[in-house]
């Protein structure tokens, strides 16, 4: 019987965003391609130190515990290495006990076109250019963007995923406004559609699909007081009233869901995410994205803001 990936909420990761391939990275750039070889086969059981997008992934596998009957979760190892160069990758996996069997490894060609055979619902890189060519053939994609490299605080067991919300969890209908017609001309907008709900952006179907375990995970706390809730999902946005009701007509149209949401109308974001401390951030803007510090980053470059 074939593994039913279709029922799988599926994350595709490069091996540059699991792992910190900063060492190998420099060695294949200045040495080249045989060296490069050489060096990954001699420090083949060295495991790889994690990399930005690590403690999300390593939470997202831990709802497979929170649903032992469904395992909900599978992550995809994508690689531009060889098979043979890409071992190390595998044995470092081994090393952290991360639940990830399954692979591909392109030998330095492309790798998104495969997303939709693994049923991904989100593709991490570091890779700008591999990023972007799977956002443009309309696959959910980001780009780990955080320079150093984030140590976990494993004090609580929580998943905690915060969005940006216009041209990341929704379209870029409203900053297309925004662009062309100024702030006064965006505020009106808004009002006035304040009842008409955004179209999905790249990665509101992910949101979606968290937030079905969100929601069964609030019936078993609901049903098991003693049950310690593992997602929490935050909104952090530039938008502020009038043009937050659109955000909420938004989410209710999708189903969705949110622990908490927050309306910053120009305040430096980081001030609330280094509150939040989230396992991940995502947002379609470098400029509220530059200034972080631990919280990892992951830059959506998609629609007007990036064109």
């Amino acid at each position: 019987m074939a593994f039913p990936i279709e029922n799988k909420l599926v994350i595709a990761i490069a091996s540059s965003a699991l792992f910190d391939l900063t060492e190998s990275d420099a060695i294949f750039k200045s040495q080249g391609e045989d060296k490069y070889r050489q060096y990954q086969n001699k420090n083949i059981n060295r495991p790889f130190a994690p990399g930005v997008a690590f403690p999300f992934i390593k939470r997202m596998l831990s709802l497979n515990t929170a649903f032992p009957d469904i395992k909900p979760v599978e992550v995809i190892l994508m690689s531009r290495n060889s098979p043979e160069t890409g071992l190390r990758a595998f044995r470092s996996i081994e090393h952290y006990n991360l639940e990830i069997s399954r692979a591909s490894f392109t030998s330095g060609n492309s790798n998104y076109q495969y997303l939709p055979g693994f049923n991904a619902s989100l593709f991490l890189s570091a890779n700008q250019k591999d990023v972007t060519e799977a956002l443009n053939a309309g696959y959910a994609a980001g780009r780990v963007v955080n320079d150093e490299v984030i140590e976990d605080d494993e004090s609580d067991n929580e998943l905690r995923i915060a969005f940006d919300f216009d041209g990341v969890l929704a379209d870029d209908a409203s900053e297309k406004v925004y662009k062309s017609d100024g702030l006064e001309s965006y505020l009106t907008h808004e009002h006035d559609h304040a009842n008409e709900p955004l179209s999905l952006g790249p990665i509101g179907e992910l949101l979606r699909k968290i937030s079905y375990y969100q929601k069964r995970e609030k019936l078993m706390r609901k049903n098991d007081s003693s049950y310690s809730r593992i997602i929490k999902t935050y909104i952090v946005t530039a938008r502020n009233a009038p043009a937050h009701e659109r955000v909420i007509t938004s989410l209710k149209d999708w189903g969705v869901e949110v622990d908490e949401a927050f309306f910053l109308g120009g305040i430096d974001k980081s001030r609330i995410l280094e509150i939040i401390r989230p396992h991940i951030f995502f947002d379609d803007q470098m400029t509220h994205l530059k200034n972080l510090r631990n919280v990892p980053a992951v830059h959506i470059p998609f629609g007007i803001a990036n064109s």
